[in-house]
């Protein structure tokens, strides 16, 4: 599953923040960034709430006295925030509350992502894909110009938020 995370993260950061400054480039890469730990087979720090808090701590820090930077780099937390909820990871205690539910949560389970049938893995990618269709054509993604401007900016145009 990717797809299914990029999608659930744009539109869900579009409805939470309604926002034209947001980089929605980072918001979706947040969004997958918690999967890197799939090469290990076993869910790690990016996949607990401290691991979110602590990024999202860590982009505060760097980015005192850029307020731009901050801005787009805030989105990479965001999405790691939003995959904690669209992978079902808050739904085991000691997993997404490590280390205040003891030390044994990460690495003892498997990825919450994929621990599921696959036709629902299935499903959910092809939902993710409806998604991005839905968001191609709601913000005419197909005209040049609005294309390249969520590339190069990671915006989505102004005139087609609400």
């Amino acid at each position: 599953m990717f797809v299914f995370f990029v999608a659930v993260a744009v539109i869900g950061v579009l409805i939470v923040f309604d926002s034209p400054a947001i980089d929605y480039r980072y918001v979706a890469g947040g969004a997958v960034l918690p999967l890197i730990e799939g090469t290990t087979g076993r869910p790690l720090v990016l996949h607990t709430l401290i691991g979110s808090v602590a990024l999202l701590a860590l982009v505060m820090a760097v980015t005192v006295g850029s307020r731009l930077v901050r801005r787009r780099l805030l989105g990479v937390p965001i999405g790691t925030f939003v995959f904690l909820a669209a992978s079902g990871a808050w739904t085991r205690t000691e997993l997404f509350w490590w280390p205040f539910a003891g030390l044994d949560g990460i690495a003892a389970t498997p990825l919450p992502e994929f621990d599921r049938p696959l036709e629902i893995l299935v499903l959910l990618e092809l939902l993710g894909i409806c998604a991005v269709v839905w968001l191609i054509r709601r913000f005419e993604l197909t005209q040049p110009q609005n294309r390249r401007t969520l590339l190069s900016t990671g915006r989505l145009p102004r005139e087609h938020l609400r």
